[in-house]
């Protein structure tokens, strides 16, 4: 393939549900892992920064609602509760603890599928209502995760696109290294700044005409990143 495949996290401690979740997952292209319990929720998206995570909220150590809030605390990744709970008022302590949607089950495998793909294309989609960024003669899709250069399609890692992700909603302006560290790598790599270095150094040899000048991926001295992209060209007029 040549796009990086979305990595799910699903919370669930029904092992029958897993299962179920994981082949329908796999089957539609989307990396999965799984935790059956609040504790090991906590652990796997500390550890392997998941693209969108699944909540069940009832959990035999604690409540969904919990792992929403403790994720919420550092990551701004798409939230979806899974859950047999009804009523307006769960729904709402779901979303007011942060979850981006509700799916009650049981549920058809396409809807969730569709509110899947909803979340992950509102979580890239820029102010500007797009989620594609113009380098010169390289355009990123970063809903689909796929790049395109001059000479075709290029490969860029889950990484690479989470750097640009942060960079591109606020493109144009200087993002603090220290943010971008928190969003890509967590709040606990803080000091981390090393692992960004390099990440950007590669993204420059392949989206940078001249890596050694960077025009689109610039460096504020003592303070972060800038992403600078072309602007699109008017439509012409009829």
């Amino acid at each position: 393939m040549t796009h990086a495949m979305h990595l799910i996290l699903l919370v669930e401690d029904e092992p029958g549900i897993r299962g179920v979740l994981r082949a329908l997952f796999e089957a539609n292209q989307y990396r999965f892992v799984e935790a059956a319990t609040a504790a090991r929720a906590d652990l796997e998206a500390r550890s392997h920064k998941p693209d969108l995570v699944l909540v069940d909220l009832g959990l035999p150590d604690g409540d969904g609602l919990g792992v929403i809030q403790r994720i919420r605390a550092w990551s701004a990744v798409p939230i979806i509760v899974l859950s047999a709970r009804t009523t307006e008022e769960q729904k709402i302590a779901a979303l007011d603890a942060g979850a981006d949607d509700y799916v009650t089950k049981p549920f058809s495998a396409q809807e969730l599928l569709a509110r899947v793909r909803s979340a992950l294309r509102r979580n890239t989609r820029r102010e500007d209502g797009t989620a594609e960024l113009a380098l010169g003669d390289v355009r990123i899709d970063l809903a689909r995760r796929e790049a395109r250069g001059a000479t075709g399609q290029m490969h860029l890692t889950p990484l690479e696109y989470r750097v640009l992700e942060s960079l591109g909603r606020q493109a144009g302006l200087i993002v603090r290294q220290d943010q971008l560290i928190r969003e890509v790598w967590g709040p606990d790599r803080l000091g981390d700044s090393r692992s960004l270095r390099v990440c950007v150094k590669n993204l420059r040899n392949k989206l940078e005409p001249d890596p050694r000048r960077p025009k689109y991926l610039v460096t504020e001295v003592g303070l972060g990143y800038r992403l600078r992209v072309d602007e699109k060209e008017p439509s012409p007029k009829q």
